[in-house]
């Protein structure tokens, strides 16, 4: 379906030529028109489909139709990540229109985020703390919200937001459209679309597998020699573009020093960067001068880069949804990807979970320069002593008590 075919406002013409959209995908060629229509929306889709757009677009188109200088599209996300992401979305496809979007979210200064709602800008893209925080201020006025979008719900799940959105939703005026997203519906996600919703149409795409763009490899390492295979299957690897996932973000932040003193252009994006670190490792690795970088799931979703040519997955993350859309980082834009998994005995069952959803067995390889035999090295003796439970025990009942000590 031709995006001329949606009869959006020819105000917007421009800034989707701009954007380089001419056939809409699955996603885009089903919410759209529901959404013109104006009715609810659930959406299930995984990122790098084009649901930004099938959000965006809709509100757009009808906004340029009523009052401006007034809040009166939201949209809430779980990341700072996704909330710039988004909004970079809406100013390409306003551009000439006149029409005004702002972010609010924590980790940087609150004033300008005020001044938005001063200025009464038409959308905001936030996420739920700092949203919250201004409007518990009186500084976040929401009366005049006619259209709310929640992106990501299963992912604001996860993180524990879905209270926050429930005052969210609250605080809005209970006639609106909303357009909920999510990859997967957990209980409390389906929960939250009744509350929310009204009559919703449910539009399902392309959920169930990785991209048929990305191959897939699996590296079986015992825990200790995990970075020496990394390292070893960098040097096997065109590394101008690779992103590493880790499990911890402490794991993320030394394993960039260890890949930086390997000789790579390295970066780090975790939840201990601040917002402008953040935004300037994201900056280096799209522009090409990080040539990996090391993530925790927070970049995850919504990362839009469509270069990215190999996820490496350093540790397998603890569910399938998470693995597809770890991968979905690569294999985009009709470009074809690799994704490496180095995996230990532990991550057996969720392995069988892949190889069911995806319906084939996954590569087994291993490194010709690698011995795997290398023992694993010996614990410190703290780390032993800390193993005896008995002398553990007895430790603590011959250990005098607080008052007598020191003397």
């Amino acid at each position: 379906m031709n995006f001329n075919q949606f009869n959006l406002d020819s105000r917007l013409n421009a800034g989707i030529k701009r954007a380089g959209y001419e056939i809409a995908t699955p996603i885009q060629e089903k919410a759209i028109p529901a959404a013109i229509a104006g009715k609810d929306l659930i959406g299930t889709a995984q990122t790098g489909t084009g649901k930004t757009a099938a959000f965006v677009l809709p509100i757009l188109h009808k906004l340029l139709k009523g009052q401006r200088n007034q809040t009166r599209a939201l949209i809430v996300t779980p990341t700072r990540e996704l909330a710039e992401q988004i909004h970079q979305t809406v100013r390409e496809l306003s551009a000439g229109t006149g029409l005004r979007s702002a972010t609010v979210y924590g980790g940087v200064g609150a004033q300008p985020q005020v001044q938005a709602f001063q200025r009464g800008v038409e959308i905001i893209v936030a996420c739920p703390g700092r949203l919250l925080d201004l409007h518990a201020k009186g500084q976040a006025r929401l009366n005049r919200v006619e259209f709310l979008v929640l992106d990501e719900a299963d992912r604001m799940f996860d993180m524990g937001f879905l209270p926050d959105v429930r005052r969210i939703v609250k605080a809005i005026p209970g006639k609106r459209q909303t357009l909920l997203f999510s990859a997967t519906f957990e209980r409390e996600v389906e929960k939250l679309a009744r509350e929310t919703l009204r009559k919703p149409e449910r539009i399902t795409v392309g959920l169930s597998r990785p991209a048929h763009t990305v191959s897939h490899a699996l590296y079986p390492v015992p825990q200790h020699l995990k970075r020496v295979v990394l390292l070893e299957l960098l040097k096997k690897t065109d590394t101008d573009s690779v992103l590493i996932f880790t499990r911890t973000k402490h794991r993320a932040r030394r394993l960039e020093q260890q890949i930086g003193k390997a000789g790579y252009k390295a970066t780090s994006l975790h939840s201990d960067r601040t917002q402008g670190q953040r935004q300037r490792a994201l900056k280096g690795f799209k522009s090409g001068q990080f040539q990996i970088m090391v993530a925790t799931d927070i970049a995850a979703r919504g990362l839009d880069i469509d270069s990215i040519s190999h996820v490496i997955n350093f540790d397998m993350p603890d569910t399938a949804d998470a693995y597809i859309h770890r991968i979905g980082r690569t294999g985009r834009a009709k470009r074809s990807g690799e994704a490496f998994t180095l995996t230990t005995p532990d991550d057996a069952d969720l392995i069988r979970k892949l190889e069911r959803i995806m319906k084939q067995k996954l590569e087994r390889r291993e490194l010709d320069n690698v011995d795997y035999s290398v023992p694993a090295p010996p614990k410190p003796a703290n780390v032993r002593r800390r193993g005896n439970r008995s002398q553990r025990a007895g430790a603590r009942k011959k250990r005098p008590h607080r008052s007598q000590r020191g003397k």
